[in-house]
């Protein structure tokens, strides 16, 4: 899908990677085990991108340019937190951590 875009004052098209209709070539959702917990971090979420890009910084092993985004993203929190502490998906994000965690470990000991 193409869509316009202004990308410092400028028009351009460019093509949406990543979604239902287009999914990126690492796309892994038709791989996750049945039981396997993951995480959706969807566009409309206003720190959606600044969050997959420290996401790829951290994994290549960007410590600098990590820490320039992370700072971005407290900078961008500061004054007020995206959605309120006491939110159902706030605490829902730290289960579905827990689980990640969890379920990694159970396979690695079967693995073991």
């Amino acid at each position: 899908m193409r869509r316009i875009a202004k990308v410092k004052g400028v028009s351009m098209s460019i093509v949406l990677v990543g979604s239902k209709s287009n999914p990126s070539k690492f796309d892994c959702y038709n791989d996750l085990a049945g039981d396997e917990p993951y995480f959706v971090i969807r566009a409309d979420d206003p720190l959606s991108d600044s969050l997959v890009e420290l996401h790829a910084y951290i994994g290549a092993g960007q410590a600098g340019a990590a820490h320039n985004k992370l700072a971005e993203i407290m900078a961008l929190t500061a004054e007020e937190a995206p959605r309120p502490s006491d939110s159902p998906k706030y605490r829902e994000t730290f289960a579905i951590s827990q689980s990640m965690e969890a379920w990694r470990s159970a396979k690695m000991k079967k693995a073991g």
